[in-house]
């Protein structure tokens, strides 16, 4: 669900870059204030491990699309909503800037439908009210699968009324939400259980951490290690080796546009803002598209093989990238929290 700059006006763009970045402000004045930086590399690694998850895109049965994990509600669950939304906003940054993925003018809108909606409207209004204070297992999926549809359908609504708002494209309201919300609810329901299985494994090996999650109280003393290990190595694997199975079926926004317009992507403007952000994004971008730029290969085998080479190292680069600046700014800001001596 990563927009693309040619469906917002830069006016919208510039309005969502705006609340995306109060709520960043916002989010680290929080994150400041709980001076537990024990968390600090449980953020990092599971940054690492939603860049890497985000890499999987998984088929939607009988409708030719596909979708991937959104990780604001897991994020949420495990850190609070205010470490979530660093984190979300850390993989989408380094998402645009070094791998294409998500436009730079739509960077904010990117951002804010996928970290404000699960982190603080689905978490607090919708999972912590149906999960309850000491939830059983069972419970505590249920609400995990619930908030993960509602988050994503939210963001999704997001993704519409910020392109129709634009109106740089001829998507009409009416045809792409219609398209937006039903595709986004078959992709929620798979969030959701993905979702719910890591919670519950996190919950069964730390308890602490999921109900710490929310009141922002230090977690207990037993070690993180084993649990950072476990996530680590996920990361490593999953963007290492999984996604090289990852769907080659459009997302949903891609399948929502091609049922509009016949093409999966629009372009853009080329001149104007347009333009130079999107020559500034080539320059930048190392691996776009998760995968070496300019491949000329002459047999099947050998283009597979750098397809392969391509993805497995977008998904260690990006995860170190993402563990390097989540953990780099966590700890920037629990340095800063610390009483002068």
């Amino acid at each position: 669900m990563h927009m693309a700059d040619a469906l917002i006006s830069p006016t919208v763009g510039a309005t969502m870059w705006t609340a995306s970045a109060a709520m960043i402000a916002y989010c680290s004045t929080k994150v400041r204030g709980e001076r537990d930086e024990r968390k600090v590399p449980l953020m990092g690694v599971l940054g690492a491990f939603l860049f890497a998850a985000q890499m999987i895109n998984f088929t939607i049965p009988a409708t030719g699309s596909s979708g991937h994990i959104g990780g604001g509600l897991l994020l949420a669950i495990l850190l609070g909503p205010h470490a979530a939304f660093l984190i979300i906003a850390s993989v989408l940054v380094v998402q645009a800037l070094f791998f294409a993925d998500g436009g730079l003018l739509a960077l904010g809108c990117n951002i804010f439908n996928l970290g404000f909606f699960p982190a603080f409207v689905a978490y607090p209004l919708i999972h912590r009210v149906i999960a309850g204070a000491n939830p059983g297992r069972l419970r505590l999926s249920l609400a995990t699968i619930i908030a993960a549809v509602a988050g994503l359908q939210m963001g999704a609504m997001g993704v519409v009324l910020e392109t129709v708002s634009s109106g740089i494209s001829s998507l009409p309201f009416s045809t792409f939400v219609s398209l937006m919300l039903p595709i986004h609810l078959a992709i929620g329901l798979v969030e959701g259980f993905v979702t719910a299985a890591v919670v519950a494994f996190v919950a069964s090996a730390r308890p602490d951490i999921v109900q710490n999650a929310f009141p922002a109280r230090p977690l207990a003393q037993p070690s993180l290690r084993p649990l950072l290990l476990a996530f680590l190595v996920a990361a490593v694997v999953t963007g290492g080796v999984v996604s090289w199975f990852a769907s080659s079926q459009p997302d949903g926004l891609e399948w929502s546009i091609a049922r509009v317009t016949g093409q999966e992507e629009l372009s853009a403007p080329a001149a104007g803002l347009h333009g130079r952000l999107a020559a500034l994004q080539e320059k930048i971008a190392l691996l776009p598209g998760y995968a070496f730029s300019g491949q000329d290969e002459s047999t099947a085998a050998a283009i597979q093989r750098d397809e392969r080479i391509g993805t497995s190292l977008s998904g260690i680069v990006g995860g170190l990238a993402t563990l390097s600046l989540v953990a780099g700014i966590a700890l920037l800001l629990k340095r800063r929290s610390l009483p002068a001596k």
